[in-house]
């Protein structure tokens, strides 16, 4: 008699987002998705619906001019789902619908939001939700006056809340393609509204729906905070302030003072997955273009609305090269040890990112002609779910872009969790090997 397998909470995980994806490139296959009625190129649907879903931001054809209004609703909405998760809104539908939330689910969900424990899952779900709706809402509010003005009313609405939304969930898609193809937010690279509201619904969004249920539970108590909270809030801090400063030193040298503060902070804050831009990134020198390179491959924190290895990652890894350098025998962060298994998690992860990065970059180059330099630049921008671009996007071929799709999926779901659901089943062998030295250094 054969025995029903089920699915591993890391395969529903990919499973689910693989679904959403081909859901969503189907509808942008409709006649209606697209502005000149007569559908997109599945190759194109799917680049589309993947880079959405896994809010990315990387586009092979203009949102504002090449997608119609139900196309850019699609988008929206597969931005929104890949923003809080498929599982998140899954359990969110079923507590709505009044059925009993299963053991089963509740553990999918704890390792989709990567909580601390299976208990509480519901209330944190609807704390999902309601953190979700009231930032979202709050955003579209605030850049509603600069848009109305800018579009009028009608186009001006739709426009705040699709850039509330994309900036909540660090995806980088816009529609100000009405004023320039490919323009993103240079138009509005003096706007202190924008600026603002962006940056702030980026990095509200990027450090994570744990560390503000932290946040809301133990107000301004810093020393009650969780050691993950208070890791994610320094690492996240440094990552913005330090770029932010070597940009303006060392960038934008024409702009005046006061626009270069803006462009160097802004520039410091997206590259952190969110994949809006105020300036353009080709005139960028290659120093500014590797510190963008290694930003977008951190990505953002944890159980968040953001891709890339994750800031924790990068803080494990250094607190371990420093505990080396101090001849310590452990990692640890404000007095609390870190086990050795989320050392080679880290390790782990760190190590596949960087060989997809390294690895699909020397490929697109070599199979599209073009500068290592700029297609780095693309795959560190696809791996970390940014959507930040040289521009080379729109001219690259089929297998370029399968390549992209790849490393965005990759990106969002997560490099462990691909890896769990790939190993389920398989036994780790109880011999222990003989141990050996091994010189390195």
């Amino acid at each position: 008699m054969k025995i029903k397998k089920q699915l591993t909470t890391s395969q529903i995980i990919i499973i689910g987002f693989a679904a959403a994806i081909l859901v969503g490139a189907v509808l942008l296959c409709l006649p209606f998705a697209t502005s000149d009625g007569e559908g997109a190129p599945f190759a194109d649907a799917l680049f589309t619906a993947t880079s959405a879903c896994c809010v990315t931001g990387l586009v092979v054809h203009d949102t504002a001019t090449y997608w119609s209004g139900f196309g850019q609703a699609v988008i929206l909405l597969m931005i929104q789902i890949g923003g809080m998760g498929i599982v998140t809104l899954a359990v969110a539908i079923t507590s709505l619908s009044g059925k009993k939330i299963s053991l089963r689910q509740r553990a999918t969900m704890q390792e989709a939001i990567s909580a601390h424990q299976v208990g509480g899952i519901v209330r944190l779900t609807g704390f999902i939700l309601k953190l979700t709706a009231i930032f979202e809402l709050a955003g579209a509010v605030v850049m509603s006056p600069v848009f109305i003005r800018e579009f009028g009313v009608g186009r001006g609405i739709w426009y705040s809340v699709f850039h509330s939304v994309s900036a909540f969930c660090n995806a980088g898609f816009d529609l100000m393609g009405v004023n320039s193809p490919y323009s993103s937010l240079t138009g509005f690279a003096r706007s202190p509204i924008i600026n603002i509201a962006v940056m702030a619904l980026i990095v509200i969004g990027g450090i994570g729906f744990l560390t503000w249920e932290d946040i809301g539970t133990n107000k301004l108590h810093i020393k009650k905070y969780r050691m993950q909270t208070k890791v994610i809030l320094v690492t996240s801090s440094l990552l913005i302030i330090l770029p932010a400063v070597c940009f303006f030193f060392f960038e934008f040298g024409d702009l005046p003072i006061g626009d270069r503060i803006w462009a160097s902070v802004f520039q410091s804050v997206t590259a952190r997955t969110a994949g809006f831009n105020t300036v353009d990134l080709t005139l960028m020198s290659g120093a500014g273009l590797a510190v963008m390179i290694l930003l977008m491959l951190v990505g953002g924190s944890p159980g968040s609305t953001a891709g890339g290895f994750k800031t924790t990652t990068l803080a494990v890894m250094i607190s371990t090269s420093l505990s080396v350098f101090r001849n310590r025998e452990h990692t640890h962060f404000f007095g609390r040890r870190i086990g050795e298994d989320t050392v080679r998690q880290a390790g782990s992860i760190l190590t596949m990112y960087l060989g997809l990065f390294i690895g699909g970059g020397c490929i697109i180059s070599r199979v599209e002609a073009l500068p290592l330099g700029a297609c780095l630049f693309e795959t560190a921008s696809a791996v970390g779910t940014v959507g930040l671009t040289l521009g080379i996007t729109p001219t690259l071929g089929h297998l370029s872009r399968a390549i992209l799709i790849l490393l965005m999926y990759f990106g969002r779901v997560g490099g462990l969790t691909i890896i769990f659901a790939a190993l389920s089943g398989k036994k780790n062998s109880p011999a222990t090997l003989p141990q050996e030295k091994l010189t390195v250094g």
